[in-house]
């Protein structure tokens, strides 16, 4: 199954998902700015059916895990046929996996690879998929946080979802992207705008002042605060700490 955008002038950034529930996708990645750039041929959406490579008149893909334990496992040889059908697709993109052993999604991760191709995401369900995919495939495990869900098909959007908004085209301004959270080691300051009063709380008079140096200068002061009440393992690591 393949959900791709109308060919653009330059081939664009392709994420290919190889899951069990094709008909996910794109799902929320069809609105706002991702559809829009989807529409716009900015990148492109293909699906492929795990199931399609079950075994038997049943389609299995699953089966008991081995020593024994609770649940299912996803079967190496059909998971590896999929990812056959996904790379002869989309094959000079990176192979991930999302995990929740996986190491942890960040901006630097999104950027590294909106810079790329593309990538292909295997999106598993039920216990897992055999380690010996992992360890053939070398694939890539992303995780989206310290939480289980049903399956990898929301990670996915998720990871997709922060990739393409960094693409060219995709946000108006640079400028927007640039002061954004985690782009320069801090959370975001706080945002204000109309009424200037409202419920008795005034928007900072600093920001009405029009003096674009103690603006910047308060921003920055905001953002400094927030990171080391809320994300003092992301202070500890910043070079304003030790100034």
């Amino acid at each position: 199954m393949s959900q791709a955008a109308a060919p653009a002038q330059s081939s664009p950034w392709r994420a290919t998902v190889a899951t069990l529930f094709p008909e996910m996708f794109p799902g929320p990645l069809g609105v706002s700015l991702a559809g829009d750039a989807l529409k716009q041929g900015i990148w492109a959406l293909d699906t492929i059916a795990i199931r399609d490579f079950g075994i038997g008149r049943h389609r299995t893909v699953d089966d008991t895990p081995a020593g024994g334990g609770a649940g299912m496992v996803m079967r190496a040889d059909v998971v590896n046929a999929a990812l056959d059908s996904a790379t002869a697709l989309n094959g000079d993109s990176p192979l991930l996996y999302m995990s929740p052993r996986g190491e942890p999604l960040t901006q630097g991760i999104a950027r590294e690879l909106a810079e790329g191709p593309g990538v292909v995401i295997l999106a598993g369900r039920f216990e897992g998929i055999d380690e010996r995919v992992i360890a053939h495939r070398r694939l890539r495990e992303i995780s989206i946080g310290d939480y289980v869900l049903s399956g990898g098909e929301l990670a996915a959007m998720v990871l997709i979802d922060s990739v393409v908004r960094l693409l060219p085209g995709v946000i108006g301004k640079s400028e927007s992207l640039a002061e954004e959270s985690f782009e320069a080691g801090l959370l975001e300051y706080p945002h204000y705008t109309r009424p200037r009063d409202w419920e008795g709380l005034p928007i900072p008079d600093v920001l009405l002042s029009g003096d674009h140096a103690k603006i910047a200068a308060w921003r920055r002061t905001q953002a400094e605060q927030l990171t080391r009440i809320r994300r003092p393992d992301l202070w500890a690591r910043h070079p304003a700490k030790k100034a």
